[in-house]
């Protein structure tokens, strides 16, 4: 984390100093520091670790295909409770935590709209940092501790990577869901899907109304329909995914 900080760091700054002569906007350098922040921390893991990129993505013996086809529709039944549940979240400790003026134009720039932000939100995000926290980080942690003290550690360094007190409540709990996805699958496709619908969601919501509205202005009635949506996909997720005997006495047995 202290390396990618350092690099996208670095970047930013050449960036920076060369914004006349390149005539990048903001939000586009956000993106491209994004980018190639990872870029770098990625091909230096790789080459150490002696890993390819299919090792990275998609570890599971099951098919790509299988996974894809069986999980995501699943996890995308979860996006409507999730987004309730963070947009109410949020608006709480906006109201105990009052935003800064500087935090305030960051989230509007996150979610301003233009096309280099959607890029960076919906696209680059999930795939990049589903790659660094589950894909690198988690795994690491599943080969060392018990399976939930690995998923619980990861979600919350994860919430820490965005540096202020609102997305590391929400992406803390997003990131024990994510956390339990790729223990159970060994996969990031369901996780990357999960990301980028959450991203692409939340900032269509946010073009619609203010970011931190309550529940982004569901009734009662949407919280049920919402409700009733993750409960059913919650449990097909937990009786397709549900772990071995064999991984349920390694579980047990672990320190």
């Amino acid at each position: 984390m202290l390396a990618l900080l350092l690099v996208e760091y670095l970047v930013s700054a050449a960036i920076h100093d060369s914004r006349h002569v390149l005539g990048i906007a903001p939000d586009e350098r956000d993106a491209f520091v994004m980018l190639l922040g990872n870029a770098v921390i990625f091909v230096v893991l790789m080459h150490a670790k002696d890993m390819s990129y299919r090792d990275l993505l998609h570890p599971s013996s099951s098919s790509i295909a299988s996974t894809a086809v069986l999980i995501v529709p699943l996890v995308a039944l979860l996006m409507p409770a999730l987004l309730l549940i963070a947009g109410a979240t949020t608006e709480l400790l906006e109201s105990l935590l009052p935003l800064s003026r500087w935090e305030e134009q960051a989230f509007d720039r996150m979610m301003s709209g233009s096309l280099p932000a959607i890029v960076a939100t919906c696209l680059l995000a999930p795939v990049l940092e589903e790659m660094l926290f589950r894909g690198i980080i988690l795994r690491a942690f599943l080969l060392q501790y018990p399976r939930w003290a690995a998923i619980w550690s990861s979600a919350l360094i994860f919430g820490f990577a965005h540096m202020n007190v609102y997305q590391f409540v929400v992406a803390s709990m997003i990131g024990v869901l994510l956390g339990w996805l790729y223990e159970r699958t060994r996969s990031l496709i369901p996780c990357i899907a999960l990301h980028g619908l959450y991203n692409a969601a939340a900032t269509v919501s946010s073009a619609t109304a203010r970011a931190g509205d309550v529940a982004f202005g569901a009734n009662a009635e949407e919280w049920v329909l919402a409700g009733m949506a993750a409960t059913a996909s919650m449990a097909m997720l937990l009786r397709l995914l549900r772990p071995s005997r064999a991984s349920r006495r390694d579980d047990a047995s672990a320190p």
